[in-house]
């Protein structure tokens, strides 16, 4: 199954610059295991924001579940999580064409 899905992290504004830095680099460790093993399929920075949107793959709601629990800023994070389906153009192309050109 395929998600989109949009993170907006706020950390509070007193937590020690030490510690914001050690939640990023366990966020970019634990993003890097998650796009090593299929999950996150692609990543952005939504223009003039820290926010995040990506495409995930997870086996069910629950697998996503727990998967985007395990992320460092979970505690910090608002999520929109919408789950997408293959459009009937992606369809057609296939059948046509085969692969959908990369991104």
């Amino acid at each position: 199954m395929l998600f989109l899905i949009h993170f907006e992290v706020t950390v509070p504004a007193d937590t020690p610059a030490e510690r914001k830095e050690q939640l990023r680099q366990g966020e970019h460790a634990r993003a890097f295991e998650f796009i090593e093993a299929g999950a996150i399929r692609r990543i952005w920075r939504t223009v003039g924001t820290a926010d995040t949107c990506c495409i995930w793959e997870a086996e069910s709601l629950e697998e996503l579940h727990t998967q985007v629990r395990s992320l460092p800023l979970y505690p910090y994070m608002k999520l929109s999580v919408t789950p997408l389906v293959e459009h009937p153009v992606t369809a057609a192309w296939k059948k046509e064409h085969g692969t959908m050109p990369a991104f």
